[in-house]
């Protein structure tokens, strides 16, 4: 059995470049109207330390608007997720350019008491902006997918409440960060894991829901509208030595396709998706949670979300948060 769980990292440009009204919450806004047409669930994965920054600096006057948005989208009940680029919390704002502290760009890679720090920091935000002191989130994503090395990091997670993560894509590797997400590939839809996000481990702390990706060809990920997200974010122009690191990640026959609702066309998650229920009509046994995912400062094509909800709903198809999913699972593992 399918569900597909669509989320949204809700967050401007990774150097702090760009406007939050534009990036954040036009886009965001469209994208609520859409899943309410089809009355699907989605999960919004907010950018606490970023968000929290840019407010207390003054530094962008749309925040109380992003602030009351993301209110207005828990009252309606959209699941929010903790989403965290933690080089934010020491960022210093001169000559209206940000300066971020890439010192502490790893969460994983800090001291236990440091990420104990950021992740209460970052909730308490979270529950100043709803204006609920018990909200915890459910679901976390690691900024830029770092979740290695993993143990520290999972154990604050899951002693703040977290249940399930959703930082890994199968096959992913980022030597620079050395990140290495290879050894997953041979997993199922889902596990459980402690010590190394890879490895599934039956007594793990904490749920990995993979954002669902397949091996391509790197000349399939070569395309226009792929090429024109990446050419519009000024974070992505890297230095000499950072480029050379990256090339090394690409060079390998085959590559991870993100089911990314921003950078692919219809026909493209379409495909990925057949290829999906055609395993699942072999063995409708297995759960297979999908997840999907997008950014808001990438959303220009409201025209290809549609379309891939009309298509999940012609097959039958759930649309699921991750409270849904995580419940599902833990209904399957009383029963087993």
């Amino acid at each position: 059995m399918i569900n597909c769980v669509f989320t949204v990292d809700y967050e401007i440009y990774g150097d702090g470049k760009g406007s939050l009204r534009e990036l954040v919450y036009k886009p965001a806004e469209k994208l609520k109207a859409v899943f309410g047409k089809w009355n699907a669930p989605l999960v919004v994965f907010v950018e606490a330390a970023e968000l929290e920054i840019i407010g207390s600096e003054h530094a962008d006057p749309a925040i109380d608007l992003v602030e009351r948005q993301i209110r207005e989208f828990h009252e309606e009940g959209l699941e929010i997720g903790l989403h965290l680029h933690p080089q934010w919390y020491n960022a210093r704002r001169n000559d209206a350019q940000w300066q971020l502290d890439y010192s502490e760009y790893n969460l994983c890679r800090l001291s236990p008491d440091r990420i104990d720090q950021i992740i209460d920091r970052s909730i308490a935000y979270l529950r100043k902006v709803l204006g609920a002191p018990s909200f915890n989130p459910l679901s976390f994503r690691a900024g830029n997918w770092l979740l290695q090395p993993t143990g520290p990091a999972a154990r604050s997670l899951a002693g703040h409440g977290i249940k399930v993560d959703s930082s890994l894509f199968k096959g992913g590797i980022q030597r620079q960060h050395k990140l290495d997400y290879r050894k997953s590939c041979k997993n199922g839809h889902f596990w459980e894991f402690s010590e190394d996000v890879n490895v599934p481990d039956p007594k793990g702390i904490l749920l990995e829901i993979p954002t669902y990706t397949e091996m391509s060809p790197i000349w399939k990920m070569i395309t226009a509208k792929r090429i024109g997200l990446q050419q519009k974010d000024p974070a992505k122009t890297p230095h000499q030595q950072k480029r050379l690191a990256r090339l090394m990640d690409f060079l390998r026959f085959r590559f991870p396709k993100k089911l990314d609702f921003c950078r692919l066309t219809a026909a493209e998650m379409i495909r990925m998706f057949d290829r999906e229920m055609e395993k699942d009509r072999r063995d409708p046994n297995v759960f297979r949670p999908i997840v999907a995912i997008g950014h808001t400062k990438d959303l220009v094509d409201l025209e290809t979300v549609d379309s891939f909800l009309s298509y999940l709903r012609e097959k039958g198809v759930p649309v699921s948060s991750f409270r849904e999913v995580h419940a599902k699972i833990a209904r399957r593992d009383e029963r087993s």
